[in-house]
């Protein structure tokens, strides 16, 4: 892999919920380009892991392990300014960290329903206006990337809370780009569909059966294909491209839920002009 082709060597990222899975690997991926990296994580010992093993393999790579919960501003902000002190300035963010309410919309507390807002949205853009105000603060241009949903794309029925704040970041993301592209600040989304993650793992079998149906590539996708998209957001190769969400979805959102194939040719809608 050619590094100079991203542009990522010498800068310096934040990541948020750096400690496992998706974030691990973003972790690993920019470290290998020749980023720096700022690993931030709820569990200490995730972060500092992660971290420890970065500055091992990459000798010329600073990582900084940070434990802070998102959910707490005052933390949240402490945090930005500790990585962009020791390991920055920060040339910009990835943020992973999210959770779903599972349930019927009828039955959610709204206690639960205001969390799921708050661990898939309301942080993001804290912690986006933070980076961005140092970024602009200093005239340079950066890139900020989150994780949302494709129930932010298509509803999912048990996801009201979480789909409805995976919606927002999409347009949350499409408002800062907006804003913040006349300073060179690009902003971007990554929408996974059905993956295995340390904490996502695959159904029964018959419910395995169930979801390929509606998942053209016939399989999940993992941590490695979501890092990859949220790496190519923060590299030069998307530097044209902002305000944008990509779906890594295995093509569930390019077809829909509904398949007509068994439903054979309607009567002069075939394409064909009759005759």
């Amino acid at each position: 892999m050619e590094a100079s082709l991203f542009g990522l060597e010498g800068k310096s990222f934040i990541v948020l919920g750096g400690g496992q899975g998706m974030g691990e690997a973003t972790c690993n991926l920019l470290a290998d380009l020749g980023a720096n990296v700022a690993v931030l994580d709820i569990i200490g010992e995730r972060a500092e892991r992660v971290a420890a093993d970065i500055v091992k393999k990459k000798n010329n790579v600073r990582s900084l392990a940070i434990t802070a919960d998102v959910l707490d501003d005052d933390a949240l902000v402490a945090a930005i300014a500790r990585a962009e002190k020791e390991i920055g300035p920060l040339d910009g963010m990835a943020s992973i960290v999210g959770m779903a309410y599972m349930g019927s919309a009828i039955d959610i507390p709204m206690d639960l329903y205001d969390l799921d807002h708050q661990r898939n949205l309301r942080y993001i853009f804290l912690a986006a206006r933070e980076v961005a105000r140092n970024l602009i603060a200093r005239g340079a241009p950066g890139s900020i990337v989150s994780v949302a949903s494709v129930d932010g794309i298509q509803a999912s029925t048990g996801h009201t809370s979480y789909g409805s704040a995976k919606a927002g970041l999409v347009h949350q993301a499409k408002s800062l780009a907006g804003e913040w592209s006349r300073y060179g600040i690009r902003v971007n989304v990554v929408a996974p569909g059905a993956m295995i993650t340390p904490r996502v793992r695959p159904g029964t079998e018959e419910k395995e059966r169930e979801l390929m149906k509606l998942v053209p590539m016939q399989k999940r996708g993992g941590v490695n294909d979501i890092a990859k998209a949220l790496v190519f957001f923060l590299s030069d190769l998307s530097a044209y491209v902002t305000g944008q969400t990509l779906p890594v979805d295995g093509g569930y959102t390019a077809v829909g839920p509904i398949d007509y194939s068994g439903f054979g040719a309607i009567k002069g809608v075939t394409g064909v002009a009759p005759k």
